[in-house]
């Protein structure tokens, strides 16, 4: 399947560096808004053909899908552009900056028989699929609660100015900055949880800016909360806490609470993080100065969960992870291809936008909100 990438920025390598898992999937030619860069990442990829305009891409015939990396402000825009132009989309995170505009992208590909699609894809990993299989078959019995983690540190004591992608591009950080960290990463844990569970019936949330002075060189046009937590309410019943920040230390991890024990992983954008199963064999209580009861293993070291075997794959480089960023883009050409649904479908991908917004946005979820999308 010929495909065309939008948006020669930062991600765009994570992108490329992992399509070579796919070799059936040819990108036939790149765009930006800025040619320089579009040049030098067609160069540093050997990408024969670079569009000058956004409208050569839609006008090329051979073009069946366009994975759109623009920055998140003009997702809406340009997805909207190549839906009106017959052109399936994978999207980079989120759909769209608000719910209305991705509602809108949905429908209209709905309405015209075309495949969407977001990222990001870490459900289709080894990691979420085994903690999936372990799941369904009740290796830790009846689910109670679930913790997610998503904090990257303080990235603004980082050296961030400096972060370049083996293309050369720098990382964008007053895009980054202005879109929060809860639209940019929240989505990652979020897709585990409602892969696992199901549509969110109900959430809680709260956000705030905890460190306005991000000590950027350029002012920042809007101060996105750098903190958020969420409790999420499933319609099978379950329950989870999820917090997001780039404020507290780095931590990626995902624990799931049964009556029987816990399943752990340790880095949720690992897609070959080891998955491991803590059994409850009894109760013990933690000094008398503590009285909370904690669920232990007493002498019983954790099992790690084989992984869900998957075929060998080349990695992002210049990440702190280890994921494959093109098997969301090789999912949906496969859809295509099979005239099927997209296992991360149009749908999905709305309700996850839905829960980040809320999640982020104390204006568009005041007290208790219960999100209207289905998938």
């Amino acid at each position: 399947m010929r495909i065309a990438i939008v948006g020669c920025g930062y991600v765009a390598d994570l992108y490329l560096g992992t399509l070579c898992n796919y070799p059936h999937l040819v990108v036939a030619g790149v765009m930006d808004r800025d040619q320089a860069r579009a040049k030098t990442f067609a160069e540093y990829w050997r990408v024969g053909r670079i569009y000058a305009t956004l409208q050569e891409v839609l006008d090329d015939p051979s073009i069946e899908l366009v994975v759109n990396l623009t920055n998140p402000a003009s997702h809406f825009s340009v997805s909207k552009a190549c839906i009106l132009a017959d052109k399936h989309v994978y999207s980079e995170k989120p759909l769209a900056m608000s719910f209305a505009d991705a509602k809108e992208l949905v429908e209209l590909a709905e309405a015209r028989g075309l495949k969407l699609s977001g990222a990001p894809c870490g459900i289709l990993g080894e990691a979420a699929q085994t903690v999936l299989l372990a799941l369904e078959r009740q290796a830790i019995g009846k689910i109670f609660l679930a913790y997610v983690e998503m904090d990257d540190g303080m990235i603004h004591r980082e050296r961030y100015r400096t972060w370049r992608n083996p293309g050369g591009a720098y990382w964008p950080y007053k895009d980054e900055f202005e879109c929060g960290c809860t639209l940019e990463h929240a989505g990652y844990s979020v897709t585990w949880l409602v892969w696992f569970f199901g549509r969110v019936r109900r959430l809680t949330a709260f956000s705030s800016c905890r460190i306005e002075d991000k000590q950027t060189d350029v002012p920042l046009d809007i101060v996105a909360p750098d903190f958020s937590v969420a409790c999420l309410e499933f319609e099978s019943g379950m329950v989870a806490r999820l917090t997001c920040s780039i404020v507290a230390p780095h931590d990626r991890s995902l624990t799931i609470i049964g009556e029987q024990g816990e399943l752990y992983v340790k880095e949720v954008w690992d897609y070959q993080s080891p998955v491991f199963i803590n059994r409850v064999t009894r109760l013990r209580r933690w000094g008398s100065k503590y009285p909370i009861l904690k669920l232990l293993a007493p002498g019983v070291a954790p099992t790690r969960l084989r992984l869900v075997k998957g075929a060998k794959f080349t990695t992002a480089s210049g990440v702190h992870a280890t994921m494959d960023f093109a098997r969301g883009v090789a999912e949906i050409a496969a859809a295509i291809t099979e005239n099927r649904k997209s296992r991360i479908s149009a749908r999905f991908t709305l309700h996850i936008n839905e829960v980040v917004l809320a999640m982020q946005s104390p204006d568009f979820a005041r007290g208790p909100y219960s999100p209207v999308s289905y998938f």
